[in-house]
C-alpha cells in the first residue's frame, strides 16, 4: 500500500492517535485521563480512551488483535489492572497481549494501553 494510502487521525508533529493501513487500527499509547486515580479507575479511563479512538477508526474492542500494557508497578497492580482488563475485554474475543513493568511519561501514571485492532467489517 503507497504511503499516501495510510490514514492517520488526530497527527501532531510528532505522533498520530490513530493510524489505519490495509484494514488495521493502529492507536497510540493511551492514559487515564485522571493520574491522580488508583490503578483500576486509571484502568478504566485508559480503556476508555481506548474505546473511543476504536470506534473513530471504524472498530471496536470485538476487533482487538494484540495489545500491550506497561505498568508502573507489575507486582502490585496486576492483578487489578486485570479486573478491569477482564470486564472490558469481550468474552471469546481477548486479544494476543503482553504486559510489562515501565517507567512511563509522567510519574503518577500507572499504566499505558497500546492495542492493534481490525477495522470492523
Amino acid at each position: 500500500m503507497a504511503a499516501d494510502q495510510i490514514k492517520r487521525i488526530k497527527t501532531t508533529e510528532r505522533s498520530s492517535a490513530i493510524v489505519i493501513n490495509n484494514g488495521i487500527v493502529y492507536l497510540s499509547g493511551q492514559v487515564a485521563e485522571d493520574p491522580d486515580a488508583d490503578i483500576q479507575e486509571q484502568t478504566r479511563s485508559t480503556l476508555a480512551r481506548v474505546d473511543a479512538l476504536l470506534a473513530e477508526a471504524g472498530s471496536d474492542r470485538s476487533h482487538l488483535l494484540s495489545a500491550t500494557i506497561y505498568l508502573r508497578d507489575i507486582d502490585n497492580h496486576f492483578a487489578l489492572m486485570n479486573e478491569v482488563w477482564n470486564d472490558w475485554v469481550p468474552t471469546g474475543h481477548g486479544p494476543a497481549r503482553a504486559c510489562v513493568q515501565a517507567h512511563l511519561g509522567r510519574t503518577a501514571l500507572l499504566v499505558e494501553v497500546c492495542v492493534i485492532a481490525a477495522l470492523a467489517e
